[in-house]
C-alpha cells in the first residue's frame, strides 16, 4: 500500500511545488530572452534611421537630364580670336601724315606729350628695354606680331622698346612699305605716347624707337 502518512504526503507536496516553481522560472527566462531579441532585432532596423535622421523616399517619377560640362573651346581658337581683334583696331588707312613731325628725323607724340620727351627719346636717354624685328613678315603677320608685342611689353612695365622694320630697300620701286604700315598701326595702339626715327646706330631709317605709357 503507498505510504500515507503526514510526513510522505509533506514531502510529496514539496516535490510538486519545486517542480512547478522550475517551471515558472525557466518561462519568464525565456519571456525575458524573447524580450531581449526582439529588442536588438528593433535596434538593428532602426539603426540607419537613428544615424542618419528622418529619411523619405525619392520619387522617381520626374528625373532630371543633367547635360554633361562641355569642353572648353581650344586656347588655339582663343589666339585666332585675339588676332582677330587686332587686325580690326589698327587700319592701315589710317592718314598719318598730319600726326607726324617730319623735321631732321621723323617723329610722332600723342597729344599732350611735350617736344622734350621726344629730345629725349631722340637722344638715347630712355633704355632700350626690348625690340621686334618685322623683317621678312606679310603685312597681316607683322600688324598681329606688332600688336602682340606691344601689348605685352606695356604689360611687362616696358618703357622703351625698339620696333624694326627695315628700309624697303628690296620692296618693289624700293618703296618702304612696311615703314609706312608701322608708323599707322603705331599711332593708332593706345598704349604708345611717342616714337622717332632710330640713331644710326640702332637702325637709322629701317627702325623706330617707341615710348610706351606707364603699365
Amino acid at each position: 500500500m503507498p505510504d500515507t502518512t503526514p510526513s510522505t504526503a509533506h514531502a510529496q507536496l514539496a516535490a510538486i511545488r519545486g517542480v512547478l516553481v522550475e517551471r515558472a522560472r525557466l518561462q519568464q527566462a525565456a519571456l525575458a530572452a524573447a524580450a531581449e531579441a526582439e529588442r536588438l532585432a528593433h535596434a538593428e532596423r532602426t539603426l540607419f534611421a537613428r544615424t542618419v535622421g528622418a529619411v523619405r523616399p525619392l520619387r522617381l517619377q520626374r528625373l532630371a537630364l543633367i547635360e554633361r560640362e562641355r569642353a572648353l573651346p581650344r586656347a588655339r581658337q582663343r589666339e585666332l580670336d585675339e588676332q582677330a581683334v587686332m587686325r580690326e583696331a589698327i587700319s592701315d588707312d589710317f592718314d598719318v601724315e598730319s600726326l607726324l613731325d617730319t623735321d631732321d628725323a621723323l617723329s610722332y607724340r600723342r597729344p599732350g606729350v611735350g617736344l622734350d620727351v621726344v629730345r629725349r627719346l631722340r637722344r638715347g636717354q630712355w633704355s632700350l628695354q626690348g625690340q621686334i624685328d618685322l623683317h621678312g613678315l606679310r603685312t597681316d603677320e607683322a600688324r598681329a606680331a606688332l600688336s602682340q608685342f606691344v601689348r605685352e611689353a606695356h604689360k611687362v612695365g616696358w618703357r622703351c622698346v625698339r620696333v624694326v622694320h627695315g628700309k624697303g630697300l628690296g620692296s618693289p620701286g624700293k618703296t618702304p612699305v612696311l615703314k609706312n604700315k608701322v608708323q599707322r598701326w603705331l599711332v593708332q595702339k593706345n598704349e604708345v605716347l611717342a616714337f622717332v626715327q632710330a640713331k644710326p646706330s640702332d637702325g637709322g631709317a629701317g627702325a623706330l624707337v617707341v615710348l610706351l605709357t606707364p603699365g
